[in-house]
């Protein structure tokens, strides 16, 4: 078990989300960037579907009474155990009665705390992510506050060895991110301009991002004749454009059915980069086929094997 004594801006339990429900009205969930936390998992020994913390922003901190083994991986939050720095991207033994600590996001915006063993929390609709907007999954379905308690759960053999992620296996965050997108469903509903604009410029991520949907702000993207559709299914990925011309692209807490127009989607491997933007960088859209899109997400495949291996 450990005890949180600082939760951090926003820290909750999430796995690779709720499967299965998005016919009933219930968002995936999940966490936000799939390689970082898979990574962490790897590296902590666990299954890659374990649960995991996502802290955003800025980290917490946490006393561990008893002896644990953890990675961390994600965005750098300078963190520290027993007061000494560790490496980001890392599994590593923490002794009994140690305090593990997390500072603000040097770089990227979510870090990944894997425990070996996971965490003990009951799943719901067969996930244990947190869905806050309606208090399921998780602990209590909310945020973490000062003073809980994680249950950690049991592993076979606990690792002592410090293990490390290669550096070929490391990605960058930047304040400038490219990501792919495959047009469609909608995209005749757009003018040639519109989709020029889409994949001719940068856009600038704004304040009003969060777990739901991240709003880009830059040139407007027009329609042809209004944004509404007949509502039909979303997913993390979906970029909508409402009828201000600003696009919205939907992340792992987004809503099941829109009713505005989507000129495209982001592939799912490029999502982690999107996960890790914070407001004033700058994204720009490079459109993809169905062919680059499997061969992107068979290397993020491959990336794992690898790593499980290493």
């Amino acid at each position: 078990m450990c005890t949180v004594i600082k939760p951090g801006m926003l820290t909750t339990i999430q796995d690779q989300g709720r499967i299965g429900y998005r016919a009933y009205g219930m968002p995936v969930s999940g966490v936000m960037d799939r390689y970082a936390a898979t990574m962490a998992n790897l590296l902590a020994g666990n299954e890659t579907g374990a649960a995991v913390l996502e802290m955003t922003l800025l980290g917490g901190t946490f006393h561990f009474p008893n002896e644990a083994y953890l990675a961390v991986c994600g965005a750098d939050m300078q963190g520290t155990l027993n007061g000494r720095r560790i490496k980001n991207w890392s599994a590593f033994y923490v002794p009994a009665n140690s305090e593990l600590a997390f500072d603000y996001a040097a770089s990227g915006c979510r870090t990944y705390l894997s425990f070996y063993g996971g965490i003990a929390v009951s799943p719901v609709l067969g996930s244990r992510s947190t869905y806050t907007r309606a208090v399921i999954g998780g602990l209590e379905g909310r945020a973490l506050q000062a003073d809980d308690v994680i249950e950690i759960g049991k592993g076979d053999e606990m690792p002592f060895a410090l293990r490390e992620l290669s550096y070929h296996h490391l990605p960058k965050y930047t304040h400038e991110i490219r990501v792919r997108v495959i047009p469609g469903p909608q995209d005749d509903l757009f003018t040639t301009e519109g989709v020029r604009t889409l994949f001719g410029g940068s856009f600038t991520v704004s304040s009003r991002n969060d777990r739901m949907g991240i709003l880009l702000e830059g040139a407007t993207i027009q329609h042809v004749s209004g944004p509404d559709i007949i509502s039909d299914a979303l997913c993390a990925g979906a970029i909508q454009v409402p009828g201000d011309g600003h696009p919205i692209i939907m992340m792992a807490d987004c809503q099941t059915t829109g009713g505005y127009a989507k000129i495209g989607f982001v592939i799912s491997p490029d999502l982690s980069k999107l996960a890790q933007a914070k407001a004033g960088d700058t994204i720009t859209f490079v459109e993809c086929s169905d062919g680059e899109a499997l061969a992107a997400l068979a290397a993020e495949q491959l990336s794992y094997e690898k790593a499980a291996i290493g």
